[in-house]
């Protein structure tokens, strides 16, 4: 590509070559050539005059687009459709007066656009599953590592690394379901004419409807749908572009918190991200190692989120039968939503596979913790011993806040279990506290919850899209 023009980066930088093949003008113009195939055939099929020549003309000539000569129609005569039909009509002489008949421009636009959809969302399937499968894998290693885990970002009860992962795999399994469901659901526009009446091919059938109905039903054969929209206007409501949109935007959800999630574990040294030998964290501090991938993670989704609310925008302003307002708008954000998207879940399957767990960090930062968290075993085992509830809990109060001061205000070791061992009231002895203090009495069913929801919930997921998997996910750059 000439370097002295903009360049989509989404493109240069970020989605998958397969990705941007979808919605490519290759994919694009050969899929209208197809349509108008699929349509010829099934007029000559219910009766018109088409013939088996001109057939195997239009067959011939499905890939082989010249698009110097469909740029130079186009510029003529401001009309991306007439201008393919012209080129078309051009290396088919002698199907041209049968290319497009009865058809308006959307029987092509339209129908292309939902066969992109379709191909992007499964490749983005694709991508989900190899997204929960790293996942699982993850948290089957982890599911005995305990971690400290917060709420509020403040230190709570710990659970493991395992059950962590199974967090973040849960939300993509909800939004595989949904993806599974507007995929399920696609249709083809079908061919309706130009105001969804199918005036035009009544026309053409000498009045049979029966022949106009039957004449989508063998087109949506053809392309491999099962049906086609029951009505519209000219176009497909665009209520289903919301839907297919609003489905990359719960990924983007997904997304965005598990990598924020990894940036916070980063800062605390619990996680690092994969970094490449020669990688550079920073121009000017060279002993930085920023969690760049995922910081992109949340930027790619933070714009599909963006995007999935452009869609309903769109679908709220179209106006009766058509209004061609949406043309620009979708031109750009139908592709560029799938191919962030594609970007961003890449990006996860490299960090998740990659990625280091570093479980002597955790143990530290649970040392940290474990005074405070164990205060209440502490003082149910004091009130077993003959305490008084209330006496006790107010003497936790007093050395857990002189033990935070300690930490906060002089910057040393956490000494609340010195000041409760120290404290008559208590009753206790070193190896008391050894027991009060074993970790697995802390992180509850969290590893039984783990092996729990792989099973029951990850690996028949895995099994049924057990093609999925498999997926390279390096990074551009």
């Amino acid at each position: 590509m000439s370097k002295d023009i903009y360049e989509n980066p989404l493109c240069a930088r970020y989605a998958s070559r397969e990705m941007q093949h979808i919605f490519s003008p290759d994919f694009k113009f050969s899929t209208w050539r197809r349509l108008w195939v699929a349509l010829a055939e099934s007029e000559k099929e219910l009766g018109l005059p088409i013939t088996d020549e001109q057939l195997d003309e239009m067959r011939a000539h499905v890939t082989d687009i010249d698009y110097a000569r469909a740029a130079d129609y186009e510029k003529r005569l401001r009309h991306d459709v007439m201008a393919h039909i012209r080129t078309y009509g051009d290396a088919c002489p002698k199907a041209k007066p049968i290319i497009h008949l009865g058809a308006t421009s959307c029987y092509v636009g339209d129908n292309t656009d939902v066969i992109q959809m379709r191909e992007a969302l499964l490749l983005i399937r694709k991508l989900l599953v190899n997204t929960v499968a790293a996942l699982a894998e993850l948290a089957e290693r982890n599911k005995d590592v305990p971690v400290l885990a917060y709420t509020h970002f403040q230190a709570a009860q710990p659970t493991t690394v395992g059950k962590r992962a199974c967090l973040w795999a849960q939300d993509f399994l909800m939004d595989l379901e949904r993806l599974v469901f507007e995929l399920v659901h696609l249709k083809l526009l079908g061919c309706k004419g130009t105001t969804g009446t199918g005036a035009s091919f009544l026309e053409l059938f000498g009045g049979d409807g029966g022949k106009v109905i039957e004449l989508e039903s063998r087109i949506a054969e053809k392309m491999g749908f099962s049906a086609c929209m029951p009505v519209s206007g000219q176009t497909y409501s665009r209520k289903v572009d919301a839907y297919v949109l609003n489905v990359l935007g719960d990924i983007a959800q997904s997304m965005y918190k598990m990598a924020s999630d990894l940036r916070l574990l980063a800062h605390e040294k619990e996680f690092d991200e994969p970094f490449e030998s020669e990688q550079v964290g920073s121009s000017a501090m060279a002993y930085k190692r920023n969690p760049m991938r995922c910081e992109r993670i949340c930027s790619l989704s933070r714009y599909v989120l963006n995007t999935a609310r452009n869609a309903a925008d769109t679908a709220s302003a179209q106006w009766l039968e058509r209004t061609l307002d949406d043309s620009a708008n979708r031109r750009i954000a139908l592709p560029e939503a799938f191919l962030a998207t594609d970007g961003a879940l890449t990006l996860c399957i490299n960090v998740i596979r990659g990625g280091t767990v570093y479980p002597k960090v955790m143990e530290k930062h649970l040392r940290e913790e474990m005074p405070f968290m164990a205060t209440e075993n502490i003082l149910m085992h004091a009130v077993k011993e003959g305490g008084d509830r209330q006496e006790l809990h107010e003497a936790i109060r007093r050395h857990s806040q002189a033990a935070g001061a300690r930490v906060k205000l002089e910057g040393k070791d956490n000494d609340l279990l010195d000041r409760l061992l120290a404290d008559p009231a208590f009753h206790l002895t070193k190896e008391e506290v050894e027991k009060v203090l074993d970790i697995r009495k802390f992180v509850g069913l969290a590893p039984e919850q783990t092996e729990t929801f792989l099973r029951t919930c990850v690996r028949p997921v895995l099994e049924k899209y057990a093609a999925d998997l498999g997926v390279e996910a390096e990074t551009n750059v």
